[in-house]
């Protein structure tokens, strides 16, 4: 039995991988210091004899005592709201925290993937996103801490391939929902269902024309996974390519939950991309992966969550 370590084990992308492990035979062990997460997203998964809990920070130096053959390293505030909050802690689970994964790794011999994100592009000025895009950030701007933390991971994983030759996986992950997501996350998905659920009004922000992309977690995860076992040692986008404007995406969730809320408009946040969409070729070509479960289907499985949760 191989044991997998994933730091923000209990996140919402980690606990999602963590059972889906689990399931496949694999013995897991989550690390999380539940800045940003809730034990409850583990609950079933808890008692699991192939499961392990360590309440660690990953950003401070960790010893594990066991082998570990895969470590994937996702922790970190991800939400707007959480690192305008923890811009400090953002930039340490980025830089210290990927240093003490990558130790850990390299200690162990295991594969290391790194939770890269679609914020390493910025506001793009190329569209769709291909992974050879090199990104249009604003290191100050009030994005930069989440953005500049996830480049400087991605450099510092790469660097301990070139130099310690240690196997690595980047997953430069685009808009992803579906169930465990909290309900004040910051984000569109779980913002639009929490105040349509409520009858309350959707808010969007500018005129709603700034478009995602939006991908249901078991398809990343499933994406997740065969990056994981295979031997890519570049970045690879996973999301869903079909694109939405927030408009669009507000007024589907309302009609969705059958709710009666009113769209209101507030002022575009500084930094706020105008388009995110992932070129996926890569992913197709190399992984033999795309996303399978449409927009509809996945809004439909997460608001009847957010409603009985």
């Amino acid at each position: 039995m191989k044991t997998v370590l994933i730091t923000g084990g209990t996140g919402f992308i980690g606990s999602h991988f963590a059972k889906f492990l689990l399931e496949k035979g694999y013995r897991v062990i989550a690390v999380d210091n539940f800045l940003t997460s809730n034990e409850s997203n583990i609950k079933d998964i808890k008692e699991n004899p192939n499961f392990k809990l360590i309440n660690h920070d990953i950003s401070l130096p960790l010893e594990i005592d066991e082998d570990v053959h895969y470590l994937l390293h996702f922790a970190s505030p991800a939400s707007p709201v959480d690192y305008s909050q923890l811009p400090i802690q953002t930039l340490k689970v980025g830089a210290l925290g990927t240093h003490n994964a990558l130790g850990i790794a390299r200690a162990k011999n295991a594969v290391f993937m790194l939770a890269s994100t679609s914020e390493v592009y910025g506001d793009p000025l190329v569209h769709p996103q291909p992974e050879s895009y090199w990104g249009n950030v604003n290191p100050t701007g009030p994005r930069g801490v989440y953005d500049e933390a996830k480049r400087f991971a991605e450099a510092m994983t790469i660097a301990y391939h070139k130099i310690h030759k240690i196997d690595i996986k980047i997953a430069r992950i685009f808009n992803t929902f579906g169930p465990k997501m909290r309900k004040k996350d910051g984000r569109a998905v779980p913002n639009f269902i929490t105040q349509a659920l409520a009858n309350q009004p959707v808010t969007v922000y500018g005129d709603g024309s700034q478009t995602r992309s939006f991908c249901y977690i078991s398809d990343l995860i499933e994406g997740l996974y065969k990056l994981m076992l295979s031997d890519v040692n570049e970045p690879v986008n996973i999301g869903n390519p079909n694109e939405y404007t927030i408009l669009d995406l507000a007024k589907k969730i309302i009609q969705l939950s059958g709710s009666t809320s009113e769209i209101v408009f507030k002022d575009l946040p500084v930094d706020d991309p105008k388009t995110r969409c992932p070129n996926i070729t890569k992913a197709k070509t190399i992984l033999e992966w795309q996303p399978t479960i449409g927009v509809d289907e996945g809004l439909t499985k997460t608001i009847e969550w957010f409603r009985t949760s």
